[in-house]
């Protein structure tokens, strides 16, 4: 079943629906935003998108509002601080590649100015080509979590269905998937 399919189904999963309708397959251009849902979707892995939707007030304070700045600066006191944090997918994996990178995204930063310049720079691009340019660069982006970043970030189609209410709002802003 896919997600538009879900959330007219189940209209009273509130989180999946306002998800759905007011972010999923939005392009986004903020390098906090784009670092942030990258970080969620590392965090997804393994688990439901559910879950992760009802701790991101969580996450987002464990980490700092997702500042590219801060987290970057994050030192082994931080890592043990979140591996201690209830309210944040205790998995040292994810933990250690959030922190990495963000140190990552930030090395982007003197060839192509942003997270969003590195990724335009690549655009258009098959997802085969993506995963491997991503595990090149990243940590802890396999198919399933490059897949879903650059789909719900709206660099590769597939977030709605053509019949969703929502896919010609996302396409009149002109996502990069579009941009051919």
């Amino acid at each position: 079943m896919g997600y538009c399919e879900y959330v007219r189904e189940h209209p009273e999963d509130v989180l999946n629906c306002r998800y759905h309708d007011g972010e999923y397959g939005y392009p986004l251009h903020a390098d906090r935003d784009l670092f942030e849902r990258l970080a969620l979707e590392i965090n997804q892995a393994g688990l439901s998108w559910t879950l992760i939707l009802k701790r991101r007030g969580q996450l987002c304070q464990a980490y700092d509002d997702f500042d590219l700045e801060a987290v970057a600066a994050y030192r082994s006191r931080d890592k043990e601080r979140l591996l201690a944090d209830p309210g944040v997918i205790r998995n040292r994996r994810k933990i250690e590649a959030v922190l990495e990178n963000a140190g990552r995204i930030k090395a982007l930063y003197r060839e192509y100015g942003s997270f969003e310049g590195w990724l335009d720079a690549h655009t258009p691009r098959q997802l085969d080509e993506w995963v491997r340019l991503f595990q090149q660069t990243f940590l802890f982006t396999g198919r399933e979590v490059t897949r879903e970043f650059l789909v719900s970030t709206g660099y590769l189609p597939g977030a709605h269905e053509a019949t969703c209410p929502v896919y010609p709002r996302i396409a009149a802003l002109g996502p990069a998937w579009l941009r051919k």
